[in-house]
């Protein structure tokens, strides 16, 4: 169950802006997830998660997100396989990770890629054109991307 807790975590932490312990447990509860405060707080610590101020207030965040290179590394080893045709790129992920990945690609806002649509463990990336598409998928591969 722990483990299955902490990726919801992970996910909730990357696809959505999260202010607060209360926010964080709430979104958890709504996903079936029951815990305590102090077992969040136990999973917030052992996942790197930290609250962070922005703009508008505060945030949690992997801490790997102030070193782009370690949240490049773990996005890759979420990735299992990368596959494309003439118009499509597909990603593989870990069971349960495709959202959160998804997520990560989106964020980048690299001007190749359209859109993402996550399912479970697999994510349809829509690229710019149908000329930037094995070069995009060559990027996603090695996680070298250039604006």
């Amino acid at each position: 169950m722990k483990q299955k807790r902490q990726m919801k975590i992970k996910e909730i932490i990357t696809a959505h802006k999260i202010a607060s312990q209360e926010d964080l447990l709430e979104k958890l509860t709504s996903e079936g997830f029951e815990t305590t405060q102090a077992t969040l707080s136990r999973d917030l610590h052992e996942l790197g998660i930290v609250r962070v101020p922005d703009d508008s207030g505060f945030r949690y965040i992997f801490h790997t997100e102030e070193n782009p290179q370690a949240m490049r590394d773990l996005i890759s080893a979420e990735i299992i396989h990368v596959v494309h045709n003439e118009s499509t790129i597909v990603i593989k992920t870990l069971p349960g990770r495709a959202s959160g990945v998804a997520s990560f690609f989106d964020r980048l806002n690299n001007k190749k890629i359209l859109g993402t649509v996550a399912g479970d463990d697999s994510i349809l990336i829509i690229p710019d054109s149908h000329n930037h598409v094995e070069a995009l998928a060559e990027e996603i591969r090695s996680l070298d991307f250039q604006d």
